[in-house]
């Protein structure tokens, strides 16, 4: 196996994966997916592993990954706050949510808090709008968010 700068154990976990399938080169979404459960996120490293491991360019592994908005190559918090900025949450204050959740826990937008607990997003829309401004953390929902309520959500998922 060649050197690469990842987890060796969570490797052969995802390369255990991948010789399990039949189709490798059709299952790439599949892998991906099992591939960011398993590492949290998409790293050069594992993206190689995958290309060498189906017989696949690097290219079209780094394509898909970039395509798709739900894999990402940098490191997640243990939990992820998604903001909708999709037009309704963004009229009813979204972007006063996101300002109060990156003053509180110290980061911008797309980075994880130096404790490694919260990775902040931002959504286009998540099909709630009756609900706006929605947050999600974790894929739960909250609806009809204030700016005072950010503190108790955050206190929540420091438990």
């Amino acid at each position: 196996m060649a050197e690469y700068n990842v987890d060796s154990e969570k490797l052969k976990k995802l390369e255990e994966y991948i010789d399990g399938l039949e189709e490798k080169e059709g299952a790439l979404i599949n892998i991906l997916h099992e591939a960011q459960d398993i590492f949290g996120y998409l790293p050069k490293d594992v993206q190689l592993f995958i290309a060498r491991k189906c017989d696949i360019p690097a290219s079209k592994v780094f394509g898909v990954v970039t395509f798709y908005s739900y894999f990402t190559m940098e490191p997640q918090g243990k939990h992820v706050i998604n903001i909708c900025m999709g037009t309704a949450c963004f009229v009813k204050g979204a972007e006063k949510i996101l300002a109060e959740f990156k003053r509180l826990l110290d980061i911008k937008e797309g980075n994880m808090s130096k404790d490694g607990l919260f990775t902040i997003n931002t959504l286009r829309c998540v099909g709630a709008c009756g609900l706006a401004p929605v947050v999600m953390v974790d894929g739960k929902v909250y609806g009809r968010v204030k700016v005072e309520d950010v503190e108790n959500i955050i206190k929540e998922y420091r438990k």
